[in-house]
């Protein structure tokens, strides 16, 4: 073959191969994933779960060290370093600062399609300081904040998943593009949509996010996440003295309390199913000046778009009354917001059905006993929420009826839900009867408990993963139901705005303040074997007499 018909069946060759393999030329959906018999589909996951066993040790380090950082939203600087230099260690090209979040990024290993998109969230909750393995209130650093969500266990199960995985797809010569990349600030509900919107997962086929719970779990359709909008109202007057000339001055603190005044009154004809709170982040410096700037800043949740943006204009109508009243000026910017969730069926029926050949972690005595006793803490007086570990995976859960909505939590995860089929694998690493966001929810998130949920989770995720890559069948399954079920009469329109910002300097304040005194206390792995060791925790610490 001469070189110019050589080279021109080598484009014909490249341009061929690019057509099929070439990341998000072919569209989502169409994925070109290779097919497998069974036999050979269910080796691999044995082998799989075999190597994610091997990796317990990387795990329990990823989620002790994680742990430790106990960073707040959009201050995640600590743990997305160390997240995503064992990434590039193992071969994951990272983009980092995507949709100018400083902390936020994306990891990609390999080629072609299908594309398969891991998430977790990062962030932890403010206060919530605790050392791990006690099953009662003792913070390790006093007012810090720490995580009391759980979502230091996370990213480490996605990790642990994809690099055995990664393994199995290099040996096998298995065809697919695995993504990793954190919710940053999911607390304030303030990335997932600007990731939307900037087109980080316009040629994903598939995503799984991952959610610390208390049993292996997961679900489809509607699961009963409130859509929300995160607004700050800013109020500016004219100080003056609060004695000697206070008619001089208008108090913008007189709005804030005027508005949210009007709000309270205003839950008494709103439906049942909303959710709306508030917190004054500035009320004046001191009582003797007439405060001259104040803000409030609220959540408004209900269950779907049309109601959210419903709450949102009427607050702003309050806010310009308020404003009015006052004869101060007003401004408001959105923080963030969440789209209600709604998961896939298809690829919820297969990560089911690998949650029930993965199981249960063995629960150890101390593990047994630990969940026991913080159980006990939090409800003194509600002993059927004692349960103890579960020792049965959960039920598939099926769509929740609009007609049985009562209000409840949200995640931004539903931005990416309303994009590409998405769904949420829950994992034992906590306990249940807990109240969330709270220093109670970080008693396991450092123990065995936390561990051997992150490894059972891990399994259940790669498996399904590899289920994606070899059988095409279900990502295109996923896309019918996310085009004929989910987006037939419900059409995705972004909360935020192609000018609104993400709100990169919450937080920073309280990080601040208390990173000097957390940083002494980062897990040292090269020195101790887990972060109990490390802070001299006997497992479990328990009370044995009614005090510490």
């Amino acid at each position: 073959m001469n070189r110019k018909i050589q080279s021109s069946f080598k484009k014909v060759l490249c341009f061929g191969a690019s057509c099929v393999l070439g990341f998000g030329l072919l569209a989502p959906g169409e994925a070109a994933a290779q097919t497998m018999d069974a036999a050979k589909v269910e080796a691999l996951k044995t082998e799989l779960m075999k190597e994610i066993d091997k990796q317990q040790k990387q795990t329990q380090v990823m989620v002790d060290m994680v742990y430790s950082f106990g960073e707040l939203g959009f201050q995640e600087f600590e743990t997305s370093k160390y997240l995503t230099d064992i990434l590039q260690k193992n071969g994951f090209a990272v983009e980092h600062g995507i949709s100018g979040i400083p902390t936020a990024w994306m990891a990609k290993w390999g080629s072609g399609k299908p594309v398969i998109a891991i998430g977790s969230d990062i962030d932890c909750i403010p206060k919530a300081s605790q050392k791990p393995g006690v099953a009662y209130h003792d913070p390790l650093i006093d007012g810090a904040p720490g995580h009391g969500e759980g979502h230091n266990s996370g990213m480490p199960l996605n990790i642990t998943a994809m690099l055995a995985l990664k393994k199995i797809m290099e040996k096998e010569k298995i065809q697919g593009t695995l993504v990793l990349w954190p919710g940053v600030a999911e607390e304030q509900l303030a990335t997932k949509a600007y990731y939307v919107r900037d087109g980080y997962f316009k040629d994903v086929d598939a995503c799984i996010f991952t959610h610390v719970g208390n049993n292996l779990s997961t679900g489809y359709g509607p699961i009963g996440t409130s859509g929300m909008i995160s607004v700050k109202f800013n109020f500016e007057g004219e100080a003056a003295h609060s004695a000697g000339a206070p008619w001089k001055g208008r108090s913008a603190l007189d709005a804030v309390e005027l508005m949210d005044a009007a709000w309270n009154l205003h839950r008494e004809h709103m439906l049942p199913s909303q959710r709306s709170h508030y917190v004054i982040t500035d009320g004046g410096d001191q009582p003797n000046v007439v405060p001259s700037k104040a803000s409030v800043w609220y959540y408004f949740r209900e269950q779907d778009y049309p109601k959210v943006m419903q709450m949102y204009k009427d607050g702003i109508k309050m806010a310009e009354a308020a404003a009015s009243m006052t004869d101060t000026k007003m401004t408001y910017e959105v923080l963030g917001s969440a789209w209600p969730g709604y998961m896939n069926k298809s690829i919820a029926e297969a990560m089911y059905s690998n949650i029930k050949q993965v199981g249960l972690p063995a629960w150890s005595e101390a593990d047994k006993q630990l969940a026991l006793a913080t159980q006990k803490e939090l409800n003194p007086n509600a002993p059927e929420m004692v349960k103890g570990l579960p020792t049965k995976v959960d039920t598939l859960r099926r769509p929740v009826p609009g007609a049985a909505w009562n209000g409840g939590g949200s995640d931004d995860i539903g931005d990416i839900s309303w994009n590409v089929p998405t769904i949420v694998l829950g994992y034992p690493s906590n306990v249940s009867g807990l109240k969330g966001h709270d220093w109670a929810s970080g008693i396991t998130m450092a123990t065995p408990i936390a561990h051997k949920g992150a490894t059972a989770g891990a399994k259940a995720e790669a498996l399904t993963v590899l289920d994606m890559l070899v059988k095409p069948e279900i990502i295109k399954e996923a896309w019918t139901y996310f085009n004929d079920v989910q987006t037939k009469d419900i059409k995705y329109t972004p909360m935020i705005s192609k000018t609104d910002k993400p709100a990169i300097g919450l937080n920073k304040k309280i990080m601040a303040e208390f990173r000097p005194e957390m940083q002494k206390m980062y897990y040292n792995p090269k020195k101790y074997d887990s972060y109990l060791e490390q802070l001299g925790i006997k497992y479990p610490t328990v009370r044995t007499d009614g005090t510490k």
